[in-house]
């Protein structure tokens, strides 16, 4: 018998594990047929020493596509992509060592937003682990705390139970990252594989359906409030409930709120959306969410760009707290109704519970309250100022967006102004839409997750919305898109700053701009040129530097199909993210514009100034909003 017929391929040896026949295998195909067996469809990854055997039994399958990424940042932010565009579990393999050192931030980002994926080391041999061996790093220490579980194998026999239990986790209970390192000597030894293991978690049971009693207990506080407001996160779209929540809110006619990570679990067009609450939260929603008597949280975290400073967010209301994680429940604010379990399972019986009182005449009534509501989002939109000399406002560059691509398409922002700007001026109409980095605000999110979700959805067009700050972290992977025929659209919003940190600087540091500067476009320069840049890794180039312009530019990039297209939108340099919370102050001092503060509740609501900053500085020239 020949060599390729004793190893035979991945795909003819998962037929037959179907008939759940025992085979002789090397670790490396059971780690293979494992993924296949979980229906994996795409790994994103980088070859190397340690897992250098798994690599070969890959170049077989037939099951299994693999995308070599530049960087083993770029595959793990790519699972991410995936992950949250699709719902699936993503998937991405590096090397020990330094390969393994590099999917750290992802694992970490992941673990921030509750992402599931999986991500497959390679180690030194078993023999020689705590040896310093050449590439040696013991990842599953370093990503303890930033991972939901993690293992390291030494055991050719315990893979396909190990693969199989990564998936569990990483996609059951409150979704997130799971690390599998396998040592080299593992892949390599001989063992038999049958599917499916035999999964032991003892520990491992979540509770996704909610306490009778606690629906009971909110269902009682919804019918006594006044001024109650839906504070919804991202664990509703992680839950799949938006449906859910859709019902609920049209059964109860609450205002509703949507966080940074949760845009698009209820359409922007409804109604009684009033927008993002936070640090750049919309007038209506951060005003809500402070004058309310009663918050209905479902799966957010009370984080502190959401509440400003904790001791003066809400401070009227009582709190009903629903979340698959029982540690977030009362982590930040005390609950009086805490509620563990799926947002999916706790909306469906609250929708059954709430409907038996509005039937029996027990219904809340919140006309007087919705009214309110309204008229903040009515009288204090979220808008901008435009630029002087004809220069490009970012906004208007995200407006455009949104109004020529449309809701059906995915966006995938970076982290500073340009996510801002791209969560607040792009309508979303539906889950999964959006993807960001929330929690850890990761600079270089963008192009690589852009191209997870392009993979996982084909069918979309996808646009990474990027800063030239952020985009310069990354950027490699657009060679990843070109050779592996990965269409991605970017639309770089160029202000040649570093620009979230030149705001504060502005703001907060009497406009002192200490290594903010990025040289990409401001005085002439471009270094880089990111159309040449374009060119350069194959990719299709266009500049955009006029309001006249944009859409043409849009409509262009819209018409290339056969490739990456790069957009460089030169804006104006100075634009500002507003409304804004300066971080570490109560909700109360949000300013709509520099220096310019909403009087609430008056007859006409006018936005009046301030005699200070909310920093407590004096104000400076003031600047209106449009």
């Amino acid at each position: 018998m020949s060599e390729t017929q004793a190893a035979p391929s991945p795909a003819r040896l998962a037929q037959q594990a179907r008939a759940k026949a025992p085979l002789q295998v090397t670790g490396a195909q059971s780690l293979v047929l494992s993924l296949e067996s979980m229906e994996v469809d795409t790994v994103f990854g980088i070859p190397g020493g340690a897992i250098l055997p798994a690599y070969d039994p890959l170049l077989d399958s037939v099951k299994v596509r693999h995308i070599l990424v530049r960087h083993e940042q770029g595959a793990g932010h790519a699972a991410e992509g995936y992950a949250s565009a699709t719902g699936k579990v993503g998937v991405c393999m590096a090397t020990s060592g330094p390969g393994a050192t590099n999917l750290v931030t992802a694992l970490a980002d992941a673990h921030m937003d509750s992402v599931p994926i999986v991500a497959i080391t390679g180690q030194v041999a078993s023999a020689a682990i705590g040896t310093d061996a050449f590439q040696e790093a013991d990842i599953r220490g370093i990503t303890m705390p930033i991972t939901k579980h993690n293992y390291l194998v030494t055991d050719p026999a315990e893979i396909p139970r190990v693969i199989a239990e990564a998936f569990h986790i990483a996609s059951t209970g409150r979704p997130g990252p799971v690390l599998v390192d396998i040592s080299k000597d593992a892949l390599q030894a001989k063992t038999t594989f049958a599917w499916p293991p035999r999964i032991d978690l003892p520990g491992y049971h979540p509770v996704t359906r909610p306490h009778a009693k606690q629906i009971r207990e909110a269902t009682k506080l919804i019918g006594a409030a006044e001024r109650p407001v839906l504070y919804v996160g991202g664990g509703v779209i992680r839950a799949d409930a938006c449906e859910e929540l859709r019902q609920f809110v049209e059964l109860t006619r609450i205002p509703v709120v949507t966080t940074l990570m949760a845009r698009g679990a209820l359409p922007d067009s409804h109604e009684l959306h009033l927008g993002m609450p936070g640090m750049h939260g919309s007038v209506a929603a951060v005003t809500a969410l402070q004058k309310s008597d009663l918050l209905i949280t479902l799966g957010a975290r009370f984080d502190d760009r959401v509440t400003g400073q904790l001791s003066t967010f809400a401070p009227e209301a009582k709190v009903i707290h629903a979340d698959i994680d029982p540690a977030e429940i009362s982590k930040n604010r005390k609950a009086d109704v805490p509620i563990v379990g799926s947002c999916k399972d706790v909306l469906v019986d609250l929708i059954e519970s709430v409907d038996s009182e509005i039937d029996a005449g027990h219904g809340g009534d919140y006309a007087e309250w919705r009214e309110r509501t309204q008229g903040w989002k009515r009288d204090f939109p979220v808008g901008y100022t435009e630029p002087e000399g004809g220069t490009l406002a970012p906004q208007y560059v995200l407006e455009r967006l949104s109004a020529l691509v449309g809701p059906d398409a995915v966006y995938v922002a970076g982290v500073g102004q340009h996510q801002m700007w791209a969560a607040q001026f792009v309508q979303y109409e539906r889950p999964r839409a959006w993807l960001n980095s929330g929690g850890l605000g990761t600079m270089g999110y963008a192009v690589p997750a852009a191209m997870g979700a392009q993979v996982g959805e084909p069918g979309r067009t996808v646009w990474a919305i990027d800063g030239d700050g952020c985009f310069q972290m990354t950027n490699q992977e657009l060679a990843t898109c070109v050779i592996n025929n990965i269409p991605i659209k970017v639309a770089v919003i160029n202000n040649s700053s570093l620009g979230m940190v030149r705001q504060w600087q502005s703001l907060f540091y009497n406009e002192r701009y200490s290594n903010t500067d990025l040289h990409t476009s401001a005085d002439g320069t471009r270094i880089p040129d990111f159309v040449k840049l374009a060119d350069a890794y194959g990719c299709a180039g266009l500049r955009c530097e006029r309001p006249e312009d944009v859409d043409e530019t849009i409509r262009q990039a819209m018409a290339i199909n056969d490739r990456p297209v790069l957009v460089d939108f030169v804006v104006h340099r100075d634009a500002m993210v507003w409304p804004m919370v300066p971080a570490g102050v109560s909700n109360d001092a949000i300013q709509v514009a520099k220096d310019t503060a909403p009087q609430w509740d008056r007859e006409e609501s006018e936005a009046i100034p301030q005699d200070e900053d909310a920093d407590h500085s004096e104000p400076a020239d003031q600047e209106g909003g449009k």
